[in-house]
């Protein structure tokens, strides 16, 4: 029995055993299986969290927010800038469906928009939107966002939306401003009154303005692609290649030329040409902007200004200071000596004229005096007309002897035909004296060959007038040794005598004060005009005496007059002041006859500051602190009119005759006496307007700002008798 139980049993308990060990290994091989998926899961983890670190990261430095939404419209995942640029908070709308997100948002047109419609929905094609962000604080700023959608297959098959969101609001800052810009310069270059172009880096035109068109007489469309070169002067190109090349190399960023540009009809006008170089971000040139300014009207005004700066505005001759230019030249070529002349022609009685037939009638006799010697010359020489009725005439000829000596009969000739003057026929004669360039005279220079004209001149008028006379030495020269002995002699003597011309006030015709003009009562030679002497003032040495002894007589004459109200002006040059007696002796003189100081005007001709130095400065400032009032004679006509202002103590400006010669008929004399008047009075100046004849002139003046003047319209020059 024993043995029959226990096959069974041992059976049994095998199977048993087997499926017990079968167990085990199963329990083992799941449970490993177990242990590995749950180290896989772990592994996941690990990578999910690494990987989200790294999204978190990259989210952290991207300038785009990234949206992800469900196939259901609801917002699964939201990067922190995403929700910075969208001004919400991350937490707050996660699993929110995104047509309900708190966002207005604004399109092109400025009407609101979806944020659903935005943001994008699924099976969409990728679309890209620009809308604009309006925050819900108030007083914040408007953002600009460029969104892009994009639909990305999910794990269970189902689409979700991936959406990016950048802030472009800076970007289209730029944009705008670029544009704004653009339009701005377009705007501004089309319609600026000034001729404008860009310009290629081979000097041709690729767009121009209509100023510049009507400029040169033509269309835009004809100009584009034209050479810049082309349109100039040929005389004028290589100034223009150089100045580019110069831009092109680095060194200058811009030129400024002035030259002239041909027009379509072939017409020359001058203009003055401004070029910038413009440089790309990377540094190199690019394209040159530049501007045409027409200055053919400035280029005359200032010919014109020269003109007169060398001519005689009532004449039109030669004045004095072309004369000397003309003369200096001549003597200063090779083979001068013999081929030089110079005549000088003065009328006889001419003074007569004036006193009894008005300074009209003696204008009218000197004009036709003027035609005679540019006729009796013939285009031969050169004409001047020194001041007064005074004429001289410089010839080069190969024979010079001659051809003075024709022109002289010539201007005989010519002034034995009466002069009508309105209804009157006046006789007019002159004496001439003729100066021949010897080596003598050759080597003394210009003014010694014209102090012998004027000496054979002199000559002339003592013979009897009417008369020729040559120069030779028997005659006694005017050199500066003897001119000064003539002059001291005639200050002991009294033989100088000062002259007063009134000025007025312009609203009234009021006196307020009074020019002192020296006058030279010549023994022999009669009564002279400054122009007779005063040019050989300085040679001679004698200025500072001279304008003591004219100063002397002014205070004495203030010291007997009674009105505090009016004031006398007195002329000084430079050189004058450049000695400090004659400021030291003018100020001694007022105190001692207890004169007030405001009472005495210095008028400082603006021509003989050229050269003034530390010392004349000096003078000045003395001067105007002890109350005698500077002004600034010959407005108008010097170099450098402004510097003077502004670094010398001058209380007021005196206009030039040469533009009050000109009013109202002269348009640029017109011009530029407003424009003087104008910058004398934000100045704050004393403005006093000389050479005034007539009433046209005098109520031209007064509109305009000058508030004194004087002129023949209000009295001349008259003794203190």
């Amino acid at each position: 029995m024993g043995a029959d139980l226990v096959g069974p049993y041992g059976v049994v308990s095998a199977v048993i055993a087997l499926v017990a060990i079968v167990s085990l290994v199963t329990v083992l091989v799941l449970l490993r299986r177990e242990r590995a998926q749950t180290r896989r899961n772990a592994e996941l983890v690990h990578v999910a969290r690494q990987l989200r670190r790294r999204y978190d990261a990259l989210q952290s430095v991207t300038h785009e927010g990234v949206v992800v939404q469900s196939h259901d419209g609801r917002v699964l995942d939201l990067s922190e800038r995403a929700a910075e640029i969208l001004g919400v908070v991350r937490e707050a709308v996660v699993g929110v469906a995104v047509a309900d997100l708190p966002l207005v948002l604004l399109d092109d047109h400025g009407l609101a928009a979806s944020p659903a419609h935005v943001l994008g929905r699924p099976g969409e094609p990728e679309t890209t939107t620009v809308v604009t962000l309006v925050p819900s604080s108030p007083g914040a700023r408007p953002s600009v966002v460029q969104v892009t959608s994009r639909g990305v297959p999910a794990d269970d098959d189902e689409a979700a939306v991936l959406t990016t969101v950048v802030d472009i609001t800076a970007r289209r800052d730029v944009e705008v401003a670029l544009s704004r810009s653009e339009t701005q310069f377009r705007v501004a270059m089309e319609n600026a009154p000034i001729g404008m172009a860009l310009v290629d880096l081979e000097w041709c035109i690729t767009e121009a303005n209509v100023a510049l068109a009507e400029l040169l007489g033509t269309h835009v469309r004809a100009l584009r692609g034209y050479p810049m070169a082309d349109l100039s002067a040929p005389e004028d190109r290589a100034a223009q290649r150089a100045a580019t090349d110069r831009l092109l190399g680095g060194g200058q960023q811009r030129f400024s030329l002035e030259m002239r540009c041909r027009r379509a009809d072939e017409q020359l006008v001058w203009v003055v040409l401004d070029a910038a170089l413009v440089r790309g971000a990377d540094g190199r040139p690019d394209h040159f902007v530049v501007q045409v300014r027409d200055a053919t009207e400035s280029r005359m005004q200032a010919e014109m200004l020269t003109h007169r700066a060398m001519h005689d505005p009532l004449t039109g001759l030669a004045n004095r200071t072309l004369l000397q230019e003309v003369l200096h030249t001549a003597l200063s070529q090779p083979g001068a000596v013999d081929r030089v002349s110079v005549l000088a022609c003065d009328l006889d009685g001419f003074k007569a004229v004036n006193d009894r037939y008005g300074h009209a009638a003696g204008d009218d006799i000197l004009v036709h005096v003027a035609g005679v010697l540019r006729a009796a010359t013939a285009g031969g020489g050169t004409v001047a007309r020194l001041g007064g009725d005074e004429f001289v005439v410089v010839l080069q000829s190969v024979h010079a002897a001659r051809a003075v000596f024709e022109v002289a009969n010539a201007i005989h000739a010519g002034l034995a035909e009466p002069v009508r003057v309105g209804r009157r026929r006046l006789a007019v004669a002159a004496s001439v004296g003729i100066a021949l360039a010897d080596q003598h005279l050759v080597d003394a220079g210009a003014p010694t060959l014209l102090a012998a004209a004027d000496a054979a001149l002199y000559r002339a008028k003592q013979g009897g007038r009417g008369r020729t006379e040559v120069y030779d030495a028997s005659m006694e020269l005017s050199t500066a040794p003897t001119l000064q002995r003539e002059i001291v002699h005639a200050i002991e003597h009294d033989e100088l005598v000062v002259h007063y011309q009134p000025i007025v006030d312009l609203s009234d015709a009021r006196v307020v004060g009074y020019e002192a003009l020296v006058r030279w009562q010549h023994p022999q030679r009669g009564l002279l005009l400054p122009g007779a002497f005063l040019p050989h003032i300085q040679e001679a040495g004698v200025s500072v005496l001279l304008g003591q002894f004219v100063a002397s007589r002014v205070v004495e004459f203030l010291a007997r007059t009674a009105d505090d109200a009016r004031w006398v002006s007195v002329n000084v040059s430079a050189d004058q002041l450049g000695d400090s007696e004659l400021a030291t002796r003018l100020l001694q003189d007022l105190s001692r006859h207890r004169v007030t100081a405001g009472r005495l005007v210095l008028e400082l001709t603006e021509s003989s500051l050229v050269a003034s130095g530390t010392r004349i400065r000096h003078e000045l400032t003395q001067l105007s602190a002890a109350g005698v009032p500077i002004l600034l004679d010959d407005f108008g006509t010097g170099v450098s009119p402004l510097s003077y202002l502004r670094d010398l103590p001058v209380a007021g400006v005196k206009l030039d005759m040469s533009f009050t010669s000109g009013i109202p008929h002269d348009p640029t004399a017109g011009k530029v006496t407003r424009a003087l008047g104008a910058l004398a009075r934000e100045l704050a100046m004393v403005t006093i307007a000389e050479g005034i004849e007539n009433e046209e002139q005098a109520d031209f003046l007064r509109r305009n700002g000058w508030r004194y003047g004087q002129g023949w319209l209000y009295g001349g020059a008259l003794p203190l008798a």
